[in-house]
């Protein structure tokens, strides 16, 4: 017999323990598009038709006399791989649901706290996704909420707040959004900006430049519509004059990258003119929050991610005061490979197709692929 694990319980693991052995059984393609990302974690592949084949002693990487996390994709055949690792001596717990409960695993980080104001960033590893709750004396607005609206509803009831407001920072490409949904099951209002909808026949108010949203006794600023380049209505929102929800469009370690609309260079130089004329007059105190991470690199010891606009400038050379045709040319060539489904998933948040939840599960499946990286 062997043990079972779920995503929580991996994720506490992983967080305290030095160090955790994930053996992912799946093929060695699917593990190298997509895996569990942690500093704590050491990853070994081997499939579950080689275990069987030539036995777990056959693969010294696998390690005898400590627990080792076992996964897949829906935890079918890890629990096969499990069961013939305790069969041998070995350790095994095996992931509930695979990478598909990894995927819909949530958790909150409260990056700053006062007696009035408290901002929340809710993580989804797996998919590198980044939402908010900002809350001030019992009000909430939420920012980029995920399809799993339970998470923000139950959020909400643990912080005794109200949601009035719920927006989205773009028409999202790797993930099917929220916002809608929360908005309606909370009695709040959902807002983006009305170029990301294109005839889209949901109901939404419409993000427009001067925008302020008063919440308790905070304020939520609208930065300028749009703060374009990832998407054209593109929208980054100021809160109290110290934190930039960046959504896409800044990330702590790149930019979000232009290409997903077929128009790569176009929306390069739309992205060019954000860096110069709006993120360029950021003050350097500014903590940017982005809509998404690619690395665990990118947690700050703090717990949540991301970082000063003077430390992300630094780190960036496209921040750095470089000419539109090298900017245009450096950010368009980038890219990389495009998000798993994102065509069938915008189609999905402007209001045009509806999912079945097994549908929505495995559109969602794979990483986010949102941002161009600076040079190293």
């Amino acid at each position: 017999m062997f043990k079972t694990i779920t995503a929580k319980e991996l994720h506490q693991r992983l967080n305290e323990e030095p160090e955790t052995i994930i053996l992912d059984v799946r093929g060695e393609s699917a593990f190298a598009d997509w895996h569990i990302n942690h500093k704590h974690a050491r990853l070994v592949n081997v499939q579950t038709s080689k275990l069987k084949a030539h036995g777990p002693a056959a693969f010294p990487e696998i390690p005898k006399g400590r627990p080792i996390v076992v996964v897949c994709a829906q935890g079918n055949a890890s629990r096969e791989a499990s069961a013939i690792l305790a069969e041998n001596g070995y350790e095994p717990l095996n992931l509930n649901r695979g990478m598909q409960e990894w995927s819909e695993f949530y958790y909150p980080v409260t990056v700053t706290k006062s007696e009035d104001f408290e901002l929340v960033q809710v993580i989804r590893p797996a998919k590198g996704c980044l939402s908010y709750m900002l809350i001030s004396s019992g009000e909430a607005i939420v920012v980029d909420p995920a399809r799993h609206t339970d998470v923000y509803a139950n959020l909400a009831r643990e912080k005794g707040a109200v949601v009035t407001h719920v927006l989205d920072t773009h028409c999202h490409a790797d993930h099917i959004s929220g916002g809608l949904p929360l908005a309606n099951a909370l009695g709040a209002k959902y807002w983006i900006d009305a170029g990301e909808m294109q005839s889209s026949t949901l109901e939404y108010q419409a993000l427009r430049d001067g925008l302020e949203f008063e919440f308790g006794s905070s304020l939520l600023k609208v930065l300028s519509v749009p703060t374009p380049g990832h998407t054209p209505g593109s929208t980054s929102f100021m809160v109290n004059d110290a934190y930039l929800l960046s959504g896409d469009t800044v990330f702590v370690s790149g930019l979000g990258r232009p290409d997903l609309g077929g128009k790569a260079e176009e929306w390069a130089q739309l992205l060019y003119e954000t860096v110069e004329h709006k993120l360029r007059h950021l003050g350097d105190h500014v903590l940017v929050l982005p809509a998404h991470f690619s690395s665990a690199s990118e947690i700050t010891d703090a717990g949540y991610v991301g970082a000063r606009f003077e430390e992300i400038r630094e780190s960036n050379e496209l921040l750095q005061g470089v000419g539109e045709a090298e900017f245009t040319e450096a950010v368009a060539g980038r890219a990389g490979q495009t998000p798993p489904n994102y065509e069938t998933i915008v189609q999905i948040n402007r209001g045009f197709s509806v999912p079945t939840s097994e549908e929505a599960a495995e559109l969602e499946i794979g990483p986010n692929r949102c941002a161009v990286k600076h040079l190293a």
